[in-house]
């Protein structure tokens, strides 16, 4: 009985699979003849009547054939006094440049003779070449065209709304094999046409996929990687799979997910045949999350103790405890006034007192960090700047501000409300500049093409990029016009109104130092001003349009704000940037974020989020980013996220699957440390006990506790040069380029030869080979010399108190006035060489007490112990039995036992495991 109710059952099933499947083709027919032919068949034949549209079929194909491309008309001089936009995006330009009178592109009254066809055909000599064969489809579509008048674009035409690709995806299995990408163009009117023959393509990587002018996709060797469609503005990216194993799919091998994180990673390794690797060793993630989280290494004692806990959420727990650490407050706002560009040379002159704002800047990021304020609310802070507090007038501003900087105030930048310094840097007062930083810092996106033309692999072009200007033109920096009297009044009260620039701030900088009420400059917003247009001057138009705000701004890829009556346009701004529909804000943090822990970003380079550059999985990505915001911006929460997750904590140690993956993090990759983390690792490896609890505990003199960059920044000159070499960011630009990785000979001749290192293992104080020197009876004992200085010092002091005494009683004698000069002289000389022996005994009393030479041999407790200390330093984990082998060896072999020790540590310090996080 019950068999044949599974029979029927299993029928009814397969019936209704099989109706499904008939009707969903059905479907796909009707749609199919709803879709326009490709031009290259409709315009196949010479009899076609058909007349193309300039915005749907002329422009594309002048960007197919490479007619607007970077290198032909294209460029910004164009070629042969024929320039075309880029890639296409101005068609009232385009269509001016093709029809203008005075140069006969077009010739309507016989169309043959027209130049865009007789070049492209090299009828007349064309620097560009033969661009189509004569009656081609190519040939007659611009023919068609002509005849039908060269239209441009009608104002009642429709607007393109989406490119679709079919297929969406792709999976090879096996070189050689080819997929044809078929592009329909969906339009406002709701015509859709196969528009594959007009598309351009590429491929992000050639060596997994290359595609063809055609759309003809051929694969090549077992990877993943996207090939990209263009049309008009649509830009798809297609990803492309061919399996790195045969363990794909059904025969995947059963991965545990711990984590959503890891669901997702093992999502598109199971689709690769990609197996991931192992976890790490305990003593690996404990120096990986140290460094990655606080940007410091585990002090020894850390290492034992993690490495001999048996409790099974010990990592989670040590992720806990970091992210409470000074360490954490102070690495990752480093990392913030990377993204936000806290350049001490930007800012020396928008306070008295200038070496402030960079490091005022830093605290009140710091603060925040710290208290785990969310990351929307930190940008809030920054974004909706203004110098003065809410209600506060001028004169309370600048009381509140004197009080912060004169000598010894209990008042701190950081409490305040905003960070207005982000807008007062002097390379950031042009609404342009404004854009391109605010889309940097804040969406991760490259806008900067889009200021001239339109992006080569993005949507935007330059009407987004003035539409999206009119946000920042109201912010300005300076004396504030609504307090100008009481600011001149200000100055002149102190008597430096006749001083300008420079010498002014200069003068004001005393003067606060000195306790004195000083006017500051402020950031503020002014009222809106609509921009005029009838004035008849134009370079007068110009001036005073360039101080003008238009009446409305446009969100990237959004809706059109009315800005004029808002009192601050940038709420706008904030206000988008949190919404959960908003496609940048959350996701550049959280790439960002990933990209620091993994040396790339699920989308690389981490602040290019455009369209052409998908990330490589798109799901990890989504989830990350959705999360983050469903958590208030928790960048704590974010943290945990990432570094809780197996996928975080894998070894590197690479399978055959894995070992070429670097884009799905399969595996973890070794990178080189960044620079601040790198010079701090040095001098705490070689430093006391004492001194490295000391420097976990505070981060005061630590190179990731400096708050800017830049040429002047006096705080860091003893740290410039290693700094620079190890690719500090320089904060130059808004990109995060400015800081670097990549390996030079300078690092290795710094690491091997520079008196930096050698300073750090060789110091007399806080080191810990001083302490072994101490330990071995090798340090040196005051010398003899200083014993003399004491002695002589007693002397003079008996000396001059003695002379000093028979001047008082020559004084009270009128008959003794040669002595008593005789005796005043005499006193003068010894109090002159007191001085001179009491400074030369301070001189040896700082004069560092060296380690000496120490030839005794060493108890073989006592090697182990300094070669496990020296490893434990250094790399965070135990020596290997060859490694204590080859160093006990080398020490034996030492004459000089310290000597020895000396270049043990060395040579830890020049390993690539040292200066990697691995």
């Amino acid at each position: 009985m019950k068999s044949t109710k599974m029979t029927n059952y299993y029928s009814t099933y397969v019936a209704g699979i099989l109706a499904l499947v008939a009707l969903t083709t059905t479907v796909q027919a009707a749609n199919d003849t709803q879709i326009k032919k490709p031009v290259s068949q409709r315009f196949a034949e010479s009899d076609n009547k058909e007349v193309p549209q300039f915005q749907q079929h002329v422009v594309p194909l002048l960007g197919k054939l490479g007619c607007n491309g970077r290198a032909c008309h294209g460029s910004f001089q164009g070629k042969g006094d024929f320039r075309l936009s880029l890639f296409g995006y101005d068609f009232i330009m385009d269509h001016k440049q093709i029809t203008a009178e005075d140069v006969e592109r077009i010739d309507l009254k016989e169309p043959v003779k027209s130049l865009v066809l007789q070049k492209p055909l090299e009828e007349i000599d064309h620097e560009g070449g033969k661009r189509f064969d004569a009656g081609s489809w190519q040939h007659q579509l611009l023919t068609r065209w002509i005849e039908g008048g060269a239209l441009g674009v009608p104002k009642e035409a429709p607007k393109f709304e989406r490119l679709v690709i079919t297929p969406n995806s792709i999976q090879f299995n096996k070189e050689g094999e080819t997929v044809a990408l078929r592009a329909v163009a969906v339009w406002s009117d709701g015509t859709q046409e196969d528009v594959t023959p007009l598309c351009r393509f590429q491929t992000n990587n050639e060596q997994i996929a290359t595609i063809s002018p055609k759309g003809l996709v051929t694969a090549q060797k077992p990877g993943d990687t996207h090939v990209v469609a263009f049309y008009d503005s649509g830009v798809i990216p297609i990803p492309v799979i061919r399996p790195v194993s045969d363990q794909y799919g059904n025969k995947y091998p059963e991965i545990a997910t711990s984590t959503p994180v890891d669901k997702h990673v093992i999502n598109k390794l199971k689709k690769l045949g990609m197996v991931p690797a192992e976890k790490c060793t305990d003593a690996e993630f404990l120096r990986r999350i140290s460094l990655d989280l606080s940007g410091t290494l585990p002090a020894p004692h850390e290492v034992e103790s993690f490495v001999n806990d048996t409790s099974p959420d010990k990592r989670s727990k040590k992720i806990d405890e970091l992210l409470e650490s000074p360490g954490y407050a102070a690495w990752w706002t480093t990392k913030l006034c990377d993204f936000t560009q806290n350049n001490y040379d930007d800012l020396i002159n928008v306070s008295p007192v200038r070496e402030r704002p960079s490091q005022d800047w830093y605290d009140w990021i710091k603060k925040r960090v710290a208290d785990n304020v969310g990351y929307d609310e930190i940008t809030e802070g920054i974004l909706l700047a203004t110098s003065r507090e809410p209600q506060e007038n001028f004169e309370q501003f600048t009381t509140a501000m004197n009080a912060i900087y004169q000598d010894k105030s209990d008042k701190e930048f950081a409490d305040r409300g905003h960070m207005p310094y982000y807008w007062a840097r002097r390379n950031f007062r042009n609404p342009d500049d404004r854009v391109l930083g605010f889309a940097y810092t804040f969406l991760g996106i490259r806008i900067q093409c889009a200021q001239c033309h339109k992006h080569p692999f993005d949507q935007w072009t330059q009407t987004d990029f003035k539409e999206f200007r009119g946000f920042f033109t109201r912010v300005n920096f300076g004396v504030n016009p609504e307090s100008r009297t009481e600011y001149t009044a200000m100055v002149k009260e102190l008597g430096a109104n006749k001083l300008r620039g420079n010498q002014l701030l200069r003068e004001l900088n005393k003067k606060v130092k000195g306790k004195k009420n000083v006017p500051f400059q402020e950031v503020y917003v002014t009222k809106a001003r609509p921009v005029r247009t009838n004035n008849k001057n134009k370079n007068k138009k110009r001036r005073r349009n360039n101080s003008r705000s238009p009446d409305t701004a446009k969100l990237l890829g959004a809706e059109v704000v009315k800005i004029s009556q808002m009192q601050d346009p940038r709420t706008a701004l904030m206000e988008w940037l949190r919404r959960e529909d908003n496609p940048y804000f959350a996701k550049a943090f959280v790439n960002r974020v990933w990209a620091s822990y993994f040396n790339r970003g699920i989308i690389e380079p981490p602040d290019d989020l455009n369209l052409a550059n998908p990330p490589s999985n798109g799901p990890l990505l989504d989830y990350l980013s959705r999360e983050f915001i469903r958590h208030d911006f928790d960048m704590k929460w974010l943290h945990r996220q990432i570094t809780n997750s197996d996928t975080y904590q894998r070894s590197w140690k690479t399978n055959k699957t894995n070992e070429l993956d670097e884009i799905n993090f399969s595996h973890y990759i070794p990178h080189r440390l960044p620079a601040e983390v790198l010079y701090d690792a040095i001098h705490q490896a070689t430093a006391s006990d004492d001194a490295i609890d000391s420097m976990k505990n505070s981060v005061d003199g630590r190179a990731i506790g400096i708050p800017a960059s830049g040429v002047r920044n006096r705080t860091i000159r003893d740290k410039q040069y290693a700094l620079t070499i190890f690719g500090r960011s320089t904060r130059e630009s808004n990109c995060d380029c400015d800081r670097s990785v990549d390996p030079s000979l300078l690092q290795t001749m710094y690491i091997k030869n520079d008196n930096d290192v050698y300073s750090a293992i060789n110091r007399s104080n806080g080191s810990w080979l001083f302490q072994v020197g101490q330990q071995l009876g090798a340090v040196q004992k005051p010398a003899e010399r200083k014993e003399r200085f004491n002695k002589r010092i007693d002397q003079l002091k008996e000396q001059s108190k003695s002379t000093k005494q028979q001047v008082a009683k020559l004084q009270k004698q009128n008959n003794k006035k040669k002595e008593l000069q005789q005796a005043q002289k005499r006193l003068r000389a010894l109090k002159t060489e007191l001085r001179k022996v009491q400074q030369a005994s301070n001189k040896m009393k700082n004069t560092p007490v060296r380690v000496q030479s120490f030839e005794q041999p060493l108890a073989e407790d006592k090697t182990e112990e300094i070669i496990t200390r020296t490893y434990l330093r250094s790399l965070s984990r135990y020596p290997t039995e060859a490694e204590k082998t080859a160093a006990k060896k080398y020490l034996d072999e030492s004459k000089d036992k310290m000597a020895g020790i000396y270049d043990l540590v060395w040579a830890v310090l020049n390993t690539k495991e040292f200066m990697l996080n691995h």
